[in-house]
C-alpha cells in the first residue's frame, strides 16, 4: 500500500515537472500576444479620473476572468475530438495577428483621416460618466476576449501533442499568467503618474530628490504605454509569422538560409497586408 502511495506521488510530481517546463514554453511563445495585450489594456484603462482607475482596471479583470472560462472549455474539447480544428483556429488567429500589426504600420506610415470629435463644453452629469465608464469598460472585455482565444490557441498549439491533462493543467497556467501578470503590471503603469505626483507633493522642497523622482514618472507613462505598443506591433507581426512558418509547409521551406526570425517577421507581414488589402478591398465594395 505505502509503495502503491509513493507511486503515485512519484507521478504527481513527474506530471507537476512537466507541467512546469511546458507552461514556461508556452508562455514564450505566447509573449508576443501578451505584450500586445498589456499595451492595449494600459491604454484602455488610462484617462479616468485618479480614484477610479483601478476600480476600472478590477471590473476589466473580472471580465477577463470570465473570458477565460469560456474560452477554456471550448478549446479543451476541440483538442479532445477536433485537434485539427486547434490547427486552423491557430493559423486564423495568426491571420489576425498579422492583419493587427500590419494595420497599426499602415497607420502610422501613410496618412489617413481621423474623426474629430468636438468636445462638449458642458460638464458631464455622474450619471453620464458612469455611463461612459461602463462603455469603456465593455469595449476592453471585448479587445480582452479577442486576445484571449489567440492566447489560449497558441498555448494549446504548443502543447497539442501532449496528454490531455498536461494540455488542461498548462493552457490553464498560461491564462492565469495571462490575466493576473498583464492586469497587475497594468495595475502598476497606469499608476505610475499618481506615484509620481505623490512624490512630488511629499515636500515643498524645489527640485528635490522626490522632485525629480516623481517629475521622471510623470513623463515616463505615455512613452512606456507608446513603447509597449510598438513592443507590441512588432510582436504580433513575430508571433503571427511564427504560426505561419511552423503550421504551414510551403512557408516553413521558403528561405532556408535566412535566420529563423527574419523569416517569421517578413512571413507575418506578407500576410499581414495581404490580410488587410483584402479587408479594404471588401469594405469599399460593401460602402459602393
Amino acid at each position: 500500500m505505502a509503495s502503491g502511495f509513493f507511486a503515485i506521488l512519484d507521478d504527481v510530481a513527474a506530471l507537476l515537472d512537466d507541467v512546469a517546463a511546458m507552461s514556461k514554453i508556452a508562455t514564450k511563445k505566447t509573449a508576443g500576444i501578451l505584450g500586445d495585450d498589456l499595451a492595449v489594456n494600459a491604454e484602455k484603462a488610462s484617462g479616468f479620473v485618479s480614484k477610479r482607475e483601478l476600480p476600472v482596471l478590477w471590473a476589466i479583470s473580472k471580465g477577463s476572468l470570465l473570458n477565460k472560462i469560456i474560452i477554456l472549455p471550448i478549446a479543451f474539447l476541440l483538442s479532445a475530438f477536433l485537434p485539427w480544428a486547434v490547427t486552423l483556429v491557430l493559423v486564423l488567429g495568426g491571420i489576425y495577428l498579422a492583419f493587427e500589426g500590419a494595420e497599426k504600420i499602415y497607420e502610422f506610415f501613410v496618412p489617413h483621416e481621423h474623426e474629430y470629435i468636438t468636445a462638449d463644453t458642458q460638464p458631464m452629469t455622474k450619471e453620464e460618466i458612469l455611463e461612459l465608464e461602463k462603455t469603456k469598460v465593455k469595449s476592453a472585455i471585448v479587445t480582452d476576449f479577442i486576445l484571449s482565444i489567440e492566447i489560449v490557441i497558441i498555448a494549446l498549439g504548443a502543447v497539442i501533442n501532449e496528454p490531455l491533462v498536461t494540455q488542461i493543467a498548462v493552457v490553464s497556467v498560461v491564462a492565469l499568467i495571462a490575466t493576473v501578470g498583464v492586469y497587475g503590471i497594468v495595475a502598476l503603469i497606469v499608476r505610475m503618474d499618481e506615484f509620481g505626483t505623490r512624490l512630488i507633493n511629499l515636500n515643498e522642497e524645489e527640485n528635490s530628490i522626490s522632485d525629480i523622482i516623481g517629475r521622471f514618472f510623470v513623463n515616463a507613462l505615455p512613452k512606456v504605454i507608446k513603447a509597449l505598443s510598438v513592443i507590441g506591433t512588432l510582436a504580433l507581426l513575430l508571433v503571427s509569422g511564427g504560426i505561419f512558418v511552423h503550421n504551414i509547409d510551403l512557408i516553413h521551406h521558403i528561405l532556408p538560409n535566412v535566420p529563423s526570425i527574419i523569416v517569421e517577421f517578413l512571413a507575418g507581414l506578407v500576410v499581414g497586408f495581404i490580410a488587410l488589402l483584402l479587408f479594404e478591398a471588401t469594405k469599399k465594395l460593401f460602402k459602393k
